[in-house]
Formats: structure tokens, C-alpha cells, sequence
């Protein structure tokens, strides 16, 4: 593999970073203290200079009106992204909409990507994606009570689902629903597309998280499906395959996130390291001077080395051979990108006292809401025992599924 990133890249990067420093990051205070809603009318103008600049949907082939950056070139772009909560927005490649945008490319029918996913490359509508259910144990995908009855000519969609992200403003909803519970668990579910005006989906709620209920696309729904009614044409991919299509949506989407939370990491170490050589302890005595601080920072800068490294390397192998052949690494970057961040935003914040957990800091942010990095998409736990099951099968020992550990 290459160390070396292109000139063409590093130029973007460079131009990117900046563009973030002197029109995304002044908006993240108001964010905190206004809300989400507050910041549309000058993201929607933020929107229209990256695409004015040619950045707009760099995960997205150039055939769509993408960038057309392949899995590496975007990993290294959402490392800068993801060094503000605003970031990914501006570009649109924010999740889900990135993951909805990819399947639709991938599966969907011509009516179904001109009537969803044209709107969606065009940054006209948002979407979200309707999975993980309170009844069920959200580290078992393949297990949920969400129906989809074939009635005549349509589908009929009953159940009940949380931590639908973004639901709030969205124009449609991928549903994953029971089509055949006879079938094998991993054969049952199916993809279903369902616009959210209509009369069967009731918005709940947006969840609290540690305190804060967000809005628009900055939140996390709980909703229902109560005899909602959608034509068998909505069917996205073919029926059963909800499992299999999610997954080639987790594959890349796992390498957005962890190159996301590196952008978390690198803005929160230059936070601290700033603070550390700006800060006196007493006259003229940096709180850099103190080891415990000294200490922080090499801890901090190589893990985050390390899973940079680890994140491009998994994106090269995805690149090479697939996601299938890519699982091992993509279990670990999973765990380790996610750990690595809650450990460098606490640092952070512990190197800077008291400012570092109000919210004048965007460390409070990044604490509070990039916790659930190390439950979403499969906790911590499920990947760490996937992987070490994957590594003693070659060694000779099978694990079965299910076998109490």
C-alpha cells in the first residue's frame, strides 16, 4: 500500500480545511445554543459554494454528480470533515443519507431512482434509514417484529422503530420489514422505500441523547408504522435480501464513520494542544510543561496514527477484495477507531478543566454524541467476538453461533 497521498489530494484536503475553518467552524457555537434549524438558511448558502467548488457528493461517482472519490480518497476527506458536527452536511455525504444514496445507485429500480434518489444526489430532500426496534436487542439485526403483508398489489407495514437518525424533515424512509418469517433469519427482512407523508407512519418523538433532543437531520426518531400501505414496486432490491444489502451498505459506511471519528480525534488533539502550550499555571508556566499533559499528547498522537492507518488500510482491502474479505479489518477498525476517540476527547477535555465541558467548546459536543460510536453499527462486544471467532476458526476451533461465552 501507498503512504504517500497524491498531490491532487493533498490540495483538497488543504483547500477543504480551510473552507471548514473559516465558514463551518464559526457556525458550531450557534448550533449548541440554537439548534440545528437555526443554521439551514446559511448551510443551504454553504451548500451552494461546495458545490460551486466541485466538492459536492465526493463519495458519489462522477456519473451521479459526485466527486467520484474511490473509498481511500473519501476516508482522507472525511477525516477532514469530520473535525466539525457540520461538516459531512455541507458536502452531502452525511449519514444516512450517504448509505441511501449508495443502495439506491446500487439497487434501485429507474422510477425508484429518479423519484428518490435524484432528489437525494440534488441535496432537495433528506431521507432515513427505519432498522434497529426498542423490543429487540439491536445487536441481533436479524431479529424484528417489523412486518411487510402482501395485500393485492401493495405492501402493508406494521412495527415499530427507534434511533431512526434524521427522520425529523425527511422525505422517505428505507424500511427494513419481515416479508417471509418462514425463511432462514437472515432471508426474512427486505428493504422497503416509504414516503413519510404517508398516512400509516406516525413521527413519535426525537430521542433525548445525554440531554439533548436535536432537530431536523441532527436527531435520532423514534416512529411507527401502523397499517401503512406502499406499492410492491417500493420494494428496494429483491425480497429477502434486506440483510445482505444492508451489509454492503455497513462495509464503506464503516470506514465514513471511523475516518469521521479521526477528524473528532485531530480536532480535538489540536484543541488540546493548544490549550497545553496557551494555558499558564501560574506566571509563565504552561500547562505543556506538566508530564501528565506531556503524557496525553504522545498517547494521543500515536493512537490516532495508528487507527488512521488502520482505517485507510481496511478502505485499501475493501478496494482490492471486497468488503466480504475486508472483515476482519473492518471489525477491528470498528472498536479500536471508536475507543481511540472517546479516549482523546476525554483527554481533551480533562486538559482543559472547566472549558472543556461547557459548550463553548466543541469538545462537550463531541463527547456527548459520539459516545454511541461504540454501540451503533454493532457494539464494541459483537465485533471484538466476531473477529476472535474469524481468527480461531483458522486455527483450528469453531464456535458455534449462540454458544454461550
Amino acid at each position: 500500500m501507498d503512504f504517500s497521498i497524491p498531490g491532487h489530494m493533498q490540495e483538497l484536503l488543504g483547500a477543504v480545511r480551510a473552507f471548514l475553518e473559516s465558514e463551518v467552524y464559526p457556525l458550531e457555537r450557534r448550533d449548541h445554543a440554537k439548534g440545528f434549524k437555526s443554521l439551514l438558511p446559511e448551510l443551504a448558502r454553504l451548500r451552494v459554494e461546495v458545490k460551486r467548488r466541485g466538492w459536492w457528493l465526493p463519495q458519489i461517482a462522477k456519473e451521479h454528480g459526485g466527486l467520484g472519490l474511490n473509498l481511500v480518497e473519501h476516508g482522507l476527506l472525511s477525516a477532514e470533515l469530520g473535525r466539525s458536527p457540520l461538516g459531512h452536511y455541507c458536502f452531502n455525504c452525511q449519514a444516512p443519507d450517504s448509505g441511501n444514496m449508495e443502495i439506491l445507485i446500487q439497487f434501485g429500480t429507474p422510477e425508484q431512482q429518479k423519484t428518490y434518489l435524484e432528489p437525494l444526489l440534488r441535496g432537495d430532500i433528506r431521507s432515513c434509514f427505519a432498522m434497529t426496534e426498542p423490543e429487540h436487542a439491536g445487536s441481533n439485526p436479524v431479529w424484528m417484529s417489523t412486518t411487510a403483508v402482501k395485500d393485492g398489489s401493495d405492501y402493508v407495514i406494521n412495527g415499530h422503530k427507534w434511533y431512526t437518525s434524521s427522520a425529523e424533515g425527511a422525505r422517505f424512509a428505507v424500511v427494513m420489514a419481515v416479508t417471509d418469517p418462514a425463511q432462514e433469519p437472515h432471508f426474512r427482512a427486505s428493504m422497503i422505500l416509504v414516503p413519510l407523508d404517508n398516512p400509516g407512519y406516525r413521527f413519535v418523538r426525537n430521542i433525548g441523547v445525554m440531554g439533548d433532543v436535536g432537530e431536523d437531520w441532527a436527531s435520532h426518531a423514534e416512529v411507527r408504522f401502523e397499517d401503512c400501505r406502499v406499492p410492491q414496486s417500493n420494494l428496494l432490491g429483491a425480497e429477502g435480501m434486506g440483510f445482505a444489502i444492508a451489509q454492503e451498505r455497513l462495509g464503506p459506511g464503516r470506514i465514513h464513520h471511523c475516518m469521521r471519528w479521526i477528524g473528532i480525534c485531530e480536532r480535538s488533539f489540536e484543541i488540546m494542544c493548544k490549550h497545553a502550550a496557551a494555558r499558564e499555571v501560574a506566571p509563565g508556566v504552561p500547562l505543556g510543561t506538566r508530564q501528565m499533559v506531556q503524557q496525553w499528547i504522545a498517547d494521543s498522537r500515536a493512537e490516532i496514527n495508528a487507527a488512521r492507518l488502520m482505517v485507510l488500510h481496511a478502505a485499501w482491502m475493501i478496494e482490492q477484495h471486497g468488503a466480504k474479505e475486508a472483515r476482519d479489518e473492518i471489525s477491528l477498525i470498528k472498536f479500536y477507531v471508536a475507543n481511540t476517540q472517546q479516549r482523546v476527547v476525554d483527554r481533551a477535555i480533562q486538559c482543559l478543566g472547566g472549558y472543556g465541558v461547557c459548550d463553548d467548546s466543541v469538545l462537550s459536543h463531541f463527547y456527548r454524541h459520539e459516545r454511541p460510536a461504540r454501540i451503533y453499527d454493532g457494539p464494541d462486544e459483537v465485533h471484538k467476538q466476531s473477529v476472535a471467532k474469524r481468527i480461531l476458526k483458522r486455527h483450528g476451533i469453531t464456535i458455534k453461533s449462540g454458544a454461550n461465552q
